[in-house]
């Protein structure tokens, strides 16, 4: 059976990362232009939504770690026993992992684009500056890959281990082998 303690841990470490994922998508930079005597140039506000967007991004890698360390990653140990749940826990593998890599690209690439700041001013005559912010909803489609990851994930675990249980029979071959004397 699932080890209870297991889920809850790795529901606690996705849930972690929903909300660092939700915070960054409400903290992300914004900036302003501002004038000097003979410039433009841009201000950024706080960037505490790279460092909430890079927690996020660890705290579901280590959930996905756990969960694959307690499965042996479907490809070492023994064989699940055939049926329904192996079926299930080999689809929810490949399901699991594809949220999870959506998931984690999304928060690596919202903290990178996030800390990224233009740095040169503009002669006042000229245009304005160009004051690049991270696009509204990329931390929040990370949030919710984090969420589909968690519930697959889980789910993997689930199925997993109820196709672990399961004795896989032994087939004869008819030909036994003995010890030479």
């Amino acid at each position: 059976m699932a080890s209870t303690l297991l889920l809850v841990v790795v529901f606690v470490f996705d849930l972690i990362a929903f909300a660092l994922a939700v915070a960054a998508e409400q903290r992300r930079a914004s900036a302003r232009i501002a004038q000097d005597a003979n410039s433009r140039y841009c201000i950024y506000e706080s960037d505490i939504a790279t460092g909430m967007g890079v927690g996020a991004l660890l705290f579901l890698l280590v959930s996905q770690l756990l969960v694959m360390f307690a499965t042996r990653c479907m490809c070492c140990g023994r064989a699940l026993s055939p049926g329904r749940s192996r079926a299930l826990a080999v689809f929810l593998f490949i399901t699991c992992w594809v949220t999870f890599i959506i998931a984690e690209a999304c928060l690596l690439a919202g903290s990178v684009r996030n800390a990224y700041h233009t740095k040169y001013r503009a002669v006042l005559s000229a245009n304005p500056p160009s004051c690049e912010t991270l696009r509204k909803g990329v931390f929040g489609a990370g949030a919710a890959f984090v969420v589909f990851t968690g519930i697959v994930s889980e789910l993997y675990y689930v199925f997993y281990s109820k196709s672990d249980e399961g004795v896989i029979p032994t087939r004869d071959t008819g030909i036994r082998m003995g010890a030479f004397n």
